[in-house]
């Protein structure tokens, strides 16, 4: 009988199927080399404050966050903005492996990739690839390109407030700057200094170690 012999983990696979997709369309778009947040490098503040703004319970579930769905449903019901609900491992999946045209096709497979991210990815993996493939201004991709576009400085060096200032601007990046905030910017990122504080800071993204 012939073994066939498996010389790495799935994952690993998968995980240079998705830089290398992801190297390309960010080359692509901006013709330049991307800088990335490397791991055991960054601070602990961005991806908190991202965490805060985005997907305050991403450490319990498990790619779909049914509390948030049902209050973006509710929200767009009353008001003319659209409120999302996706999560943090949703939105990496649709940056990673999707186009971001809207139709039902794409968000079933948005569905797949999210279930396959969270099945063969440790939270902490899924977050750092969120940080380092997010939009976070017009061409700006990852939060370390971020940081130095914006404040001249490494991701790991930034402040509260700048870090809370970046992930402010997720909702909309090619509208909203972390360098020249608006009301609305500045309201935001003093409400996610709140939500940070309320998370309990480094000691929330220990929590997703339980989830390796």
């Amino acid at each position: 009988m012939q073994h066939i012999t498996v010389d790495r983990p799935f994952h690993r696979r998968i995980v240079q199927v998705c830089r290398l997709a992801q190297l390309g369309r960010v080359l692509r778009r901006r013709r330049t080399q991307p800088a990335c947040l490397r791991p055991g490098v960054a601070s602990h503040l961005p991806p908190l404050a991202v965490l805060a703004a985005e997907d305050q319970h991403f450490a319990t579930h498990w790619g779909f966050d049914l509390s948030a769905l049902r209050y973006a449903w509710h929200y767009n019901q009353l008001h003319r903005r659209i409120r999302g609900g996706s999560t943090i491992t949703q939105q990496t999946a649709k940056n990673l492996f999707l186009s971001p045209a809207r139709s039902y096709v794409r968000k079933g497979l948005e569905a797949y990739f999210t279930l396959l991210l969270e099945a063969l990815w440790p939270k902490r993996r899924i977050l750092e690839i969120y940080l380092n493939v997010a939009q976070f201004g017009d061409g700006l991709f990852g939060a370390e390109s971020a940081s130095l576009h914006f404040f001249r400085k490494s991701a790991r060096d930034l402040t509260s407030a700048e870090a809370a200032l970046l992930a402010a601007v997720l909702p909309s990046p090619r509208r909203f700057q972390a360098d020249h905030p608006s009301p609305f910017v500045k309201a935001r990122r003093d409400w996610i200094l709140r939500q940070m504080k309320q998370l309990g800071g480094a000691s929330y993204l220990k929590s997703l170690d339980r989830r390796a």
